[in-house]
């Protein structure tokens, strides 16, 4: 599948750019796996554009400081991401299941630290224990940029390749507990959207955008391992793995493109950190909440800048006036701004319509 990489250079910094713009939204004490998500898919954005551009039409082997870490982030980022995923579906249990109706300010910091050990931890113990199974330096590919190299042999995978799926698997599992949960406690609503931001339309976001990542993560991962173990190597020593350390392999697109099994590998693994952060754009930066906040936003900056934003036009309310005859018959109904007649009495009193009927005299409750 070729295309101009610009295309790809594009998507993954728009990418990036939606994922910084509505980070600063969702930082509260209960949402700290979305927080997470955001930052890991953010950041993988922004880590593939600059590799996409700097590497473009070209697989120089040059910025190998920048290259060690890229290549470091990825392999976090392969657990990151699923992890992230991981601690909404765990945190939405804990709502749904009514498993923290008196949340004390320590329970709160607790939840916060499980999650930050599931959701950063892992991902950082992934990078240190890749090093067991990484061959040498790290590859380049022209119009991909740096690729961390894995010394394919069953350490491997149970360091590398393993690890999503069974990640992938508990979430699901929370996935399946939040959504019978949500239905039987619907009608304890009140209960369980105690927290302030959580609606239930926002809840039921949360459990789409799981359930994607899910039905993302098992399959994706499931075919890395696969085909990881399709063509991998016995395990000899610790010194034959990591022989010739220091090279690195440099390929160039006429190569990689021509192999279907790496070209769909490293399209896959690529254009998925992507879609990660346009399916929660989706799911949460067009929503009622994001655009309230986009108001917001547009109201500060207008005010910094010295403009006047627009104010909405306000309209006088309008009630119902009944002209009375003497016998008390109802002779018209016209609308008057403002003004109610009682039917009975004839006399007049302010109040406002709500939703097409005039209230009552003593105002709306």
């Amino acid at each position: 599948m070729s295309y101009p990489n610009e295309i790809y250079s594009a998507f993954s910094f728009i990418g990036f750019f939606l994922c910084a713009f509505s980070l600063p939204w969702q930082f509260e004490s209960w949402n700290t796996g979305t927080c997470l998500y955001m930052t890991w898919a953010g950041l993988g954005c922004l880590n593939q554009f600059i590799n996409s551009v700097m590497w473009n039409h070209n697989f120089d082997n040059r910025a190998l400081v920048w290259c060690d870490v890229s290549t470091k982030f990825m392999i976090g980022l392969n657990v990151g991401i699923p992890a992230a995923g991981l601690c909404i579906c765990r945190r939405l249990y804990h709502i749904a299941s009514l498993k923290s109706l008196s949340v004390t300010e320590r329970d709160k910091r607790r939840h916060v630290i499980v999650d930050l050990f599931i959701g950063i931890g892992l991902p950082v113990l992934e990078m240190v224990l890749h090093y067991i199974v990484q061959g040498h330096r790290f590859n380049i590919y022209e119009d991909f940029g740096c690729s961390p190299s894995t010394y394919v042999t069953w350490p491997a995978l149970l360091i590398v390749f393993i690890p999503p799926i069974i990640i992938g698997i508990v979430s699901a599992i929370y996935a399946i507990l939040n959504i019978i949960y949500f239905r039987r406690f619907s009608a304890k609503s009140s209960e369980l959207f105690r927290h302030g931001s959580l609606t239930s339309s926002r809840y039921l976001r949360f459990i789409y955008l799981s359930v994607c990542e899910i039905l993302f993560t098992i399959p994706l991962a499931s075919y890395n391992t696969y085909y990881a173990a399709s063509n991998m190597f016995p395990w000899i020593s610790w010194s034959d793995t990591h022989a010739d350390f220091s090279f690195v392999a440099l390929v160039p697109t006429s190569i990689w493109r021509a192999n279907k099994g790496i070209e769909a590998n490293i399209e896959l693994n690529r254009w998925i950190v992507v879609f990660c952060a346009f399916i929660f754009f989706a799911f949460f930066g067009i929503s009622k909440e994001a655009r309230r906040n986009y108001r917001t936003l547009y109201q500060k900056v207008s005010i910094r800048l010295g403009f006047s934003p627009p104010k909405a036009a306000q309209l006088a309310p309008i009630a119902f006036q009944r002209q009375v005859q003497s016998g008390g018959q109802v002779t018209s109904d016209n609308y008057v701004p403002s003004l109610v007649v009682d039917c009975e009495t004839g006399h007049v009193s302010h109040c406002s319509l709500q939703d097409g009927r005039a209230s009552p005299a003593h105002g709306l409750s």
